[in-house]
Formats: C-alpha cells, structure tokens, sequence
C-alpha cells in the first residue's frame, strides 16, 4: 500500500461552530478547507485530532475500535485547549456516516480504515494570543492504512533521550499537532545521527513515551509502563494492550522508572520492549542507544510476548475472537 496517512477518501464529514451553536454536519470534499488566513488555528495552534481505526470483515461487515474512548480524549482535549465543546453523540454520528459512506472501501486484514476526527479554532483574530477561538471546525478524514512502520517485522532503533521533553508537561494529555512537532527536530537528529526510528523522551532519566507513541517494557510475565498523569498521551491502544495482558494472566505495573532500571532489564535474554498506538498498533523495540552506546533489548529481535499481544488485539480488531470488553462498535 501507499505510506502510510498519504491516500483519502474523496470526501469527509464536518461541522462548523459559530453563534455558540453547532451547525448541522455535511458531507463535503475533503481536499480542501474553507479558512481565513488569520484563523486563529494557524497562530495560536488551537487544534487537536484523535486517531482510530474501522475494520472490515470477510462477511462485508464493518466495526469501528474504542470510538468511545477516543471521542472521550477529544472532548478532553478541546476543553484544554478552550475549543468550542460538543456533544460526543454528535461526533459519534458523524464518524458513524462518514465510515458508513465508504465501508466498502475499507481494507480487509491487515489493513484498515483510519479515521481522523479533527478541531480546529477558525476565529479570524491574531490578537487573541491570550483568548480563546469564538468558532471552530469539527471534521473527520478517512485515510485506507496497512502498516504504520515500513520496516514491518523488524525491531526499531530508539534513542533514549534524557535531556528534552516531547512537549510541554501540562500538554501532555492533549493531543494536538504542537506537540508532534515539537519532536520532529529531535526525531531527525536523531534518525541522521544514530539511523534511530524513534526517540524515547525520559527528561531527568524518567522514562516517558516516544514523539508518536506510547512505551511499554517487557520483563518475562511483567508488562511495565509510566503511570498515567498529565505528562503524556493517554493511550487508547496502550490502555486496550495493558487490559488484554491482565486477562492472559500477566501482571502489570504502572509507575515510574528509570532509564538506569531500563537498560538493566534489557540486559535480559528475555526482555522485550514495544510501542504502542493506533497507528503502530503493538511494534517492537529492538535496540536502545543510549550516550552513543548502542544496547540490544534482549535479543535485538521482536520478541513472542509482543507478538501475542498484537495478535491477541488483531483478532479482537478483526472480529477473530470475543469482544469481551464491548470494545466494537458495527456501523
């Protein structure tokens, strides 16, 4: 397939906020936005988006992942970026539209349907720096995905980096374009210097997430990642993986940990390290280079634990075993 977020759906839904009311939604094309140039979006970065997935069945059927939760961390970023607020509801039928307008073009396994639920503040004001946006634009793009990584099963390389931040750490639940690029610079250094895929932030040797996904440590039955706060991206898929391994038996802990108890459990034959979001799903982390030292996780290769778990999610996904957690929503 095409890289991965490159290919659209010819049209998109959205819904416009003004007058301290919403709009009724419509479906339009989507390769092109109706914007002032003083819009306050393009200078104050009032935006944030959110990231799932539909998946199509052999029987033609579709479902849509976790759109509750995900519709959940939206209203939640909005609210902390003092975007307009809307009713989940309204943007659950939008999604549920838009996705029903191209079900059949939605990929069988592996691949999928991404959606990309967007806000965006469209005051025409550039002296509102201190003020929020009085309008805004509420849409969803549909993008046909395979694989996020194009390395596929190959373990990525990751700079472990303890001087920076990804972004700013009361920003850190708000997922918002600011603060993907905010890693961008970091993230090229670092894949022209050491040929890194990502880099793994963990400011004062406190290990965190990478620029575009959450970070998951595997030591034999133990599944470790940072506990929640306001720091880091609360991941749907993180959050999915972490329920799916307690119920085959593993044991998880969330809290803090350090980048010396990192490179001390990856010394381990068995160790595995992963990352984990819509986009790159469940993906292992085979090398950590860490002051221009390179240190293999376990055995450098991706590891049976990490693919039982992508496995055991696939098949969720793709309709293959039980949605215990009520987790699928048919469109």
């Amino acid at each position: 397939m095409a890289a991965f977020g490159t290919v659209f759906m010819p049209q998109m839904i959205q819904a416009r906020f003004s007058d301290n009311e919403w709009n009724e939604s419509s479906i339009v094309p989507s390769d092109k936005l109706e914007l002032h140039a003083g819009a306050h979006v393009l200078h104050y970065s009032s935006t944030c988006f959110e990231g799932l997935k539909a998946f199509r069945r052999e029987d033609g059927s579709v479902y849509i992942f976790r759109m509750d939760a995900n519709i959940a961390r939206m209203q939640q970023s909005s609210a902390l970026l003092s975007l307009p607020s809307f009713d989940g509801d309204m943007l659950k039928n939008m999604i549920l539209e838009i996705v029903r307008e191209y079900a059949d073009e939605t990929p069988l396994p592996p691949g999928s349907m991404y959606i990309r639920p967007t806000h965006i503040g469209t005051e025409a004001a550039i002296g509102k720096a201190a003020a929020p946006s009085m309008s805004s634009l509420l849409y969803t793009l549909l993008s046909p995905v395979g694989d996020y990584f194009a390395g596929g099963a190959t373990a990525l390389r990751v700079l472990l980096e303890e001087d920076g931040m990804r972004c700013a750490p009361h920003m850190g639940m708000v997922k918002s374009g600011g603060n993907y690029a905010s890693a961008l610079a970091p993230i090229s250094a670092a894949r022209e210097k050491y040929q890194a895929d990502q880099i793994l932030f963990c400011p004062g040797g406190d290990v965190q997430e990478t620029g575009a996904a959450n970070f998951i440590l595997i030591d034999g039955n133990e599944i470790i990642t940072k506990a929640l706060d306001s720091t880091f991206l609360h991941g749907v898929t993180r959050n999915s993986i972490l329920t799916i391994a307690k119920d085959l038996g593993m044991t998880v802990s969330e809290r803090n940990f350090s980048v010396t108890e990192l490179l001390e459990r990856a010394a381990k034959p068995g160790t595995e390290a992963a990352l984990s979001g819509t986009a790159a799903v469940l993906t292992a982390v085979g090398t950590f280079i860490h002051n221009d030292k390179e240190y293999k996780v376990g055995t450098g290769e991706p590891g049976p634990t990490t693919a039982r778990l992508r496995q055991a999610l696939n098949d969720i996904q793709w309709g293959r075993s039980e949605d215990k957690h009520g987790w699928l929503t048919k469109i």
